[in-house]
């Protein structure tokens, strides 16, 4: 990573490169960030798939929602390839189906729809209310000592996540509920390109959205033997936001059973303006101590 400028990786990732050549698919490759498990991180391939669907849209076309399934592990040491079928363009949507792929097998796959933005109904669920401000968790945190796993994966992220809280790696702090509040904003400048920012915002959906599963049962990211994989994700779109300024991901799981658990999130500007709504599956396996 740079050490002049944080979001270099960021910025690596979501640049997709283009034969410029289409036969019934658009074809783009992408790199990937290197991560200390070996596996690519699925908030970078849904940011990719965003990006690719997105280059093969009108240019007053705008993602509000997309559906994605995690299908195979993929290897950060290596780029993807990424496929983009132009489903459909009607007079105000189209979609796209975008998958992601390593060694010709598909890792990711997804279908978006994009949107020609009309004036319409207007309204929204109000920020939570009573949660400390980022600056004032980010005091706290800095006074917790991090396993050096976690402290080399948070250092080399170009995300800034802070726990409202206190975070899981280690252990669990306070109740063991089934909701969590996370400030987060990309450690830098990411310009002025609102297309960028809407795929940074996928990348950043991934982060910690899984840990409302492990907090309700006081489960540390670092219990033994612990194995969770992201199954699906969904994402919408609602109102558009800049991810290098401070974002509230408000959290919760209504349910896990079967090995399988569910997360819901709500992100805000810091004005309280709700900008995109998540879900996500996960696979959780807990070995018995």
């Amino acid at each position: 990573m740079s050490g002049d400028d944080p979001l270099t990786p960021l910025r690596a990732v979501l640049d997709l490169t283009s034969s410029g050549a289409r036969t019934t698919e658009d074809i783009f490759t992408g790199r990937s960030h290197p991560m200390p498990t070996g596996r690519i991180f699925g908030g970078q391939v849904l940011a990719q798939a965003i990006i690719a669907a997105d280059r093969t849209t009108d240019d007053d076309r705008v993602p509000h929602s997309m559906h994605g399934y995690f299908l195979r592990a993929g290897d950060a040491n290596r780029p993807v390839t990424l496929s983009v079928d132009r489903i459909h363009d009607g007079r105000s949507f189209s979609t796209r189906r975008t998958q992601a792929f390593q060694d010709g097998v598909p890792i990711f796959s997804m279908i978006a729809s994009f949107e020609r933005e009309d004036p319409g109904l207007d309204h929204q669920s109000g920020i939570p209310e009573g949660i400390l401000s980022p600056e004032d968790a980010l005091h706290r945190a800095e006074s917790v000592s991090l396993h050096p796993l976690s402290q080399r994966v948070l250092s080399s992220s170009p995300i800034e996540v802070v726990h409202a809280e206190g975070a899981i790696y280690d252990h669990v702090p306070g109740a063991h509920v089934a909701q969590q509040n996370v400030w987060m904003r990309t450690k830098g400048s990411l310009g002025d390109d609102p297309a960028l920012h809407r795929a940074a915002l996928a990348y950043m959906s991934d982060l910690t959205i899984q840990e409302s599963v492990l907090r309700a049962h006081g489960i540390a990211w670092s219990y033994p033997g612990l194995k969770v994989a992201s199954l699906d994700h969904a994402m919408w779109w609602h109102r558009p936001a800049r991810v290098d300024e401070w974002l509230l991901y408000v959290q919760n799981s209504p349910s896990a059973r079967a090995g399988r658990g569910l997360s819901s999130g709500r992100i805000f500007t810091r004005g309280g303006e709700l900008v995109a709504s998540v879900g996500q599956e996960i696979m959780v396996r807990v070995p018995e101590q």
